[in-house]
């Protein structure tokens, strides 16, 4: 019998929102060079959270399990303010290639946090390619700085990797009982009162005077990079696989840097290129070692 092309869809699936994702940080970095970085942070939040709540009525989802709002409140914290808001911060003072390489940890930095959440025991050498996988970053970043201190931006991408990790491993939590992108549209919907009135209060007093490179970013991150995307991704973990499809996001720095090249013109360099391909050769390995 033919096999089923499940796997195959899924991985497909897979990277499409890897695509996605890894455009995240260019998009970001057009709309904050005219626009408040908290302004792109809680309104790409509040769009999405506007459109999450549209689907969930139309489907007539029902609301999320009392017992599971302070499970949202904490992936909330690290998804919809914590990592876009590091994100946008960052992108003010640093490349969105040089963040793609910094946030390529994040896959390994969310199974260190799934480890110490689930109470799961990984080997010695996963916590090993942990360490390594975190000097490699320090090491790249300090170059970039070009001294024995880490830029601002290199601080807030630090902190982005640490609220992102958290809030995966808090949605993942969350999906046992329910799809994933229904997950992240509860999510965005319960933000809503706090984040259409921050969006209010952050925007541009004069919003005709935005470039229009500014307005698509900020357009970008808000529906794909915040809600759309994880259509895709989680599709295609389901249908695919977790580890199988897990593997796809090694592409995503890659993507970051082709994507950074085209919409931010910016020069990605043979260093910038062999710590991505540094970092992805540790993600990989230790993703394979994280059983003992």
């Amino acid at each position: 019998m033919p096999s089923s092309p499940s796997p195959r869809i899924g991985l497909g699936l897979g990277f499409v929102g890897v695509v996605i994702f890894g455009a995240t940080l260019p998009m970001t970095r057009l709309a904050v060079a005219a626009l408040d970085p908290w302004f792109v942070t809680f309104g790409r939040a509040a769009g999405a959270g506007i459109l999450a709540a549209a689907v969930l009525a139309i489907l007539r989802r029902p609301l999320p399990d009392r017992r599971d709002l302070p499970l949202y409140g904490i992936a909330m914290a690290g998804l919809i303010a914590g990592f876009p808001g590091f994100t946008a911060l960052a992108m003010v003072t640093v490349p969105a290639s040089h963040g793609g390489v910094v946030l390529g940890i994040l896959p390994l930095a969310t199974a260190i946090a799934a480890a110490l959440v689930s109470g799961e025991r990984p080997s010695l050498g996963f916590w090993l390619m942990g360490i390594v996988g975190a000097g490699l970053v320090c090491v790249f970043a300090l170059r970039q700085a070009g001294g024995l201190h880490l830029s601002a931006g290199d601080v807030f991408l630090v902190l982005a990797v640490v609220a992102a990790a958290l809030g995966y491993t808090v949605s993942a939590m969350l999906t046992r009982s329910r799809p994933g992108w229904e997950v992240v549209s509860w999510m965005l919907v319960l933000s809503l009162p706090v984040t259409i009135p921050a969006a209010w209060w952050f925007a541009p007093v004069d919003p005709g005077a935005v470039p229009a490179s500014a307005w698509w970013g900020f357009a970008y991150v808000a529906l794909f990079s915040q809600y759309i995307g994880f259509f895709f991704w989680n599709a295609g973990l389901a249908l695919g696989g977790i580890a199988r499809v897990g593997q796809v996001q090694l592409l995503q720095t890659f993507v970051t840097l082709a994507v950074a090249t085209a919409a931010n013109g910016e020069a990605v360099g043979p260093e910038t290129i062999i710590f991505a391909l540094a970092v992805a050769v540790v993600v990989l390995a230790g993703s394979r070692m994280r059983s003992g």
